[in-house]
């Protein structure tokens, strides 16, 4: 996540370029002429968005003063691979279009190494959600192209209780193999795992636990300390949640439902003091290991919506961003998480300011829905330039697609198992 302060002055013309790259409001088009998403093949998600922080004096229900942070760029990606590979190749193939936008930022000198500029100011992530490990932007799409081209052939041909299921999902099995020869599909075999990557991600699993172990005597001793401070703080804490302006919450509606998925950017200030800055930082320690380790099947949670979320934190900690991309209305993806994992949204955003008061930092919270949603609604910003690899495709499409294509590798399935592959169709 590359991450600028714009130029005094040059807010409104940077707005007006990124404009430039839209089909339509907010959504990019994948050949634009100046950062042409498309064609990187390994990219999912992308965006620009522009950090105008609207709640900075929320800060006086802490009776302090509202500080003043300058309006950021935001660029991002969700990509196969490392980021480094990804901004080496934005830097080559997108260079002159990248340069014309960053030269609305401060510090940027056309002229000079934009991959090392890029890498310098590459932000760390302190949590990285993906919905599914593994699975890449070309298997999305020769999935999808195969359920096409079989949905087709069987809509052309009998139904799957016409005859014997097995024999049918043969059939089926016979002409995939036969577009395939004829190269009109592709059915690429899934690259190996780096072996680097198996060592380092087999480290983190035990690294994190293993630390739990060897500190867990200052743990066992430093606890009810820490939940004596967090009692106080959160029958202390003051709770602003004021109904969201209405011209920013139509501007916000404008931007969505677009597509079967949508995007979601959300930016708000921790409370003051070390405490909630060292507790947000240790639960997004721990929220980054489930998300790797735990929660990499396609789901977060009883969530199953999102494909890809991060948190960053900006300002030396004192904010944090968070963004999503998400299946479905925004007021769903809300529902969702306050009936299924309120605690978790509790847990995770609790530390900032204004969020609905908690208990013991998982009860309360974001249970109070009207509140929450006007928190929400307050911190979200836009992204003025949102780009999806694989328009219509919602994540339970690409399971679908993903269970289809097993069917095609399986050797034989009773008739049972086959009639259900059918229907997948």
């Amino acid at each position: 996540m590359v991450l600028v302060p714009v130029a005094t002055g040059r807010e409104a013309a940077l707005r007006a370029l990124l404009d430039t790259m839209n089909l339509q409001p907010g959504i990019a088009d994948p050949n634009n002429s100046l950062v042409p998403f498309g064609q990187f093949g390994q990219v999912h998600f992308a965006r620009f968005a522009l950090l105008d922080d609207a709640t900075l004096n929320d800060f006086a229900v802490h009776r302090r003063p509202a500080p003043e942070f300058p309006v950021y760029l935001v660029f991002m990606g969700d990509c196969d691979g490392t980021a480094r590979v990804l901004l080496a190749d934005f830097a080559q193939r997108a260079g002159d279009g990248l340069r014309r936008i960053f030269a609305h930022c401060e510090g940027f000198d056309p002229a000079g190494d934009l991959y090392a500029w890029l890498v310098e100011h590459d932000v760390p992530v302190a949590a990285n959600y993906v919905n599914w490990r593994g699975r890449t932007v070309r298997e999305v799409r020769e999935d999808s192209a195969l359920q096409h081209a079989l949905s087709a052939r069987l809509r052309a041909g009998r139904s799957p209780a016409s005859e014997c299921a097995e024999a049918l999902r043969h059939e089926m099995v016979r002409f995939a193999h036969d577009e395939v020869q004829a190269g009109r599909l592709r059915l690429t075999r899934p690259q190996p795992t780096p072996l680097g990557w198996r060592i380092a991600n087999g480290l983190h699993v035990i690294g994190l636990p293993l630390a739990g172990i060897l500190l867990s005597p200052l743990i066992i001793l430093a606890l009810p300390f820490v939940l004596m401070v967090l009692r106080k703080r959160e029958k202390s804490d003051p709770e602003y949640c004021p109904r969201p302006d209405p011209d920013a919450l139509q501007a916000l509606r404008l931007l969505e439902d677009r597509d079967v998925t949508n995007q979601f950017s959300a930016l708000g200030s921790l409370k003051p003091g070390r405490f909630r800055r060292w507790l947000a930082s240790v639960i997004l320690l721990l929220i980054d290991y489930a998300c790797r380790h735990v929660f990499n099947r396609g789901h977060l949670g009883r969530v199953r919506t999102i494909h890809f979320a991060r948190w960053v934190f900006i300002d030396n900690k004192a904010r944090i961003l968070f963004t999503s991309n998400y299946d479905g209305s925004h007021e769903a993806y809300m529902d969702d998480f306050i009936n299924k994992v309120a605690w978790g949204l509790n847990l995770i955003f609790s530390n900032g300011i204004g969020w609905p008061r908690t208990d013991w930092l998982i009860k309360r919270g974001a249970r109070s829905e009207q509140r929450f949603k006007y928190y929400q609604r307050r911190h979200q910003i836009p992204s003025q330039v949102w780009y999806k690899a694989c328009p219509g495709l919602t994540l339970a499409d690409m399971v679908r697609n993903q269970r289809i294509r097993e069917g095609i590798e399986c050797a034989s399935m009773s008739d049972a198992q086959a009639l259900a592959w059918l229907r997948l169709l």
